[in-house]
């Protein structure tokens, strides 16, 4: 290994001897070692040329180690700064350690002790600047439609940080609905190849019999009514990358002929003996466990390896429901623009239904669900009412807000009310199905938001005096 390449750590003491001593060590474990005699002389080092870490004394007569600490640490913070001190100034270490330093040893130096505070402080380093260098690339990535702040969003994101980048084989794994060609549109996005075409086939879409041209392409004459030659799929996307999604729908001999794809990158046409050189990245995505597909013989194992090269599995909407309000936003903004409406927001018992349910066709289905919603919306605040029955009669009844009890057949006239009680009884109904909301109950009553609160005053002073 060259210089260049070794850590350098610089080493500051005023003592000739002490600092040898030092050197020699540092350059028997392999460093490339720097001296300074005092702390001002280590300030200029650290400003005129990079350095890995610095042990520095703390008694010295120019410039004492605590103050080129902090000197230092206002340059660079993220050089790390081992402090040397005797038992008697421990005082001194803490010090030290206020000015900005990563450690202290005491002396007399326990060699493995410093030893493994130097591993500690360089991998420090090495773990910042990495960390660093991935902040920088989420920062770039272009992610429109992943939506959430879950720890298992913000997981999947770190990855597709690492794997975009690369011409690695992604398998996108996760159930039905979960936005798994959301995903690979993001990676190839964010890729070297995002100038270049992305294709996305759907292999379970296709019949088995047009599959082989779908994806390869055909010559003029191939077959009954190939009157001219067709382009395949892998040569659309020359140059770019192809998304396959449902994978695991492939039949075997389908599977051998995609295997030849991923190991030398030659296809070849229905009806042709020429090979055609395509310059492809392959992402595939599946519902299925190819894994145990493997093991009954219904997937190839050398392709389940040769597309397993990274798997980004997309978790459902189920396990990760604090994203829900973000989606369910996202898509009313989509929706309202597209139909052309107006909507003010979502009342907080409608709201409360679409957390609480469990989403089997996960983020599809709440697309779907928001959707019908704002097609069928009355008024400017999404409600319950817009929802799927199915997700209404999950939600438990509700208290009257007056009452503080019953449920919604307790509200029902009946002929022994008297006018102002079914009155009454009208608006708690509404005022529940709104989840709260006056602007929307005031609009199904066909009365003003102002004459609505007038009323709700009156009946909360009749129950005060009564």
């Amino acid at each position: 290994m060259t210089i260049e390449g070794l850590p350098h750590i610089l080493v500051v003491d005023d003592d000739p001897a002490h600092r040898l001593m030092l050197t020699t060590l540092l350059a028997d474990w392999g460093y490339h070692v720097l001296e300074a005699d005092g702390g001002l002389v280590a300030v200029h080092r650290v400003q005129e040329q990079p350095l890995d870490a610095v042990i520095m004394d703390v008694r010295m007569p120019d410039m004492d180690g605590i103050e080129a600490t902090r000197r230092i640490h206002q340059y660079n913070p993220a050089l790390p700064v081992i402090v040397l001190t005797a038992f008697s100034s421990v005082p001194s270490a803490v010090e030290a350690i206020k000015a900005g330093a990563y450690d202290y040893l005491t002396k007399p130096l326990d060699f493995d002790a410093l030893r493994l505070a130097l591993y500690r402080a360089l991998e420090h380093t090495k773990l910042r600047a990495e960390n660093q260098e991935l902040r920088e690339q989420l920062a770039r990535l272009r992610l429109p439609e992943i939506i959430g702040k879950t720890a298992s969003m913000e997981r999947l994101v770190e990855l597709l940080a690492l794997v975009a980048p690369s011409e690695a084989t992604v398998l996108i794994t996760g159930e039905s609905g979960t936005g798994k060609g959301m995903v690979a549109r993001a990676i190839h996005a964010n890729s070297r190849r995002s100038q270049g075409p992305l294709v996305e086939v759907n292999c379970a879409a296709i019949p088995e019999n047009l599959l082989e041209t779908e994806l390869f392409g055909h010559d003029n004459g191939a077959f009954t009514g190939a009157d001219k030659a067709r382009r395949g799929r892998f040569a659309q996307a020359d140059g770019g990358t192809i998304f396959l999604d449902e994978v695991g729908e492939l039949s075997l001999p389908m599977q051998a002929k995609l295997l030849r794809v991923l190991q030398d990158g030659h296809i070849q046409r229905v009806g042709s003996d020429q090979a055609i050189t395509v310059d492809v990245r392959i992402l595939a995505a599946t519902n299925r466990d190819l894994q145990r597909m493997t093991q009954e013989g219904a997937f190839r194992e050398d392709l389940y390896y040769r597309l397993n090269v990274v798997t980004i599995e997309v978790p459902p909407l189920r396990e990760r429901k604090d994203d829900i309000p973000l989606l369910v936003e996202h898509f009313l903004k989509t929706f309202t623009a597209k139909n052309k409406r107006t909507v003010r927001g979502i009342t907080p018992r409608a709201m409360d239904l679409l957390v609480k349910y469990d989403w089997p066709g996960n983020v599809r289905e709440l697309e779907n669900v928001i959707e019908r919603a704002v097609i069928l919306l009355r008024g400017e605040y999404l409600t319950e009412a817009e929802l799927p029955l199915h997700l209404q009669r999950a939600a438990p009844s509700a208290p009257s807000p007056f009452e503080g009890r019953g449920s919604l057949e307790e509200f029902e006239p009946s002929s022994s009310m008297t006018l102002a009680e079914m009155e009454k009884r009208l608006i708690e109904k509404v005022l529940i199905e709104t989840g709260g909301n006056k602007s929307e109950a005031a609009r199904r009553l066909g009365i003003t938001r102002r004459t609505l609160k007038l009323k709700l005053k009156k009946y909360a002073e009749d129950s005060a005096s009564s």
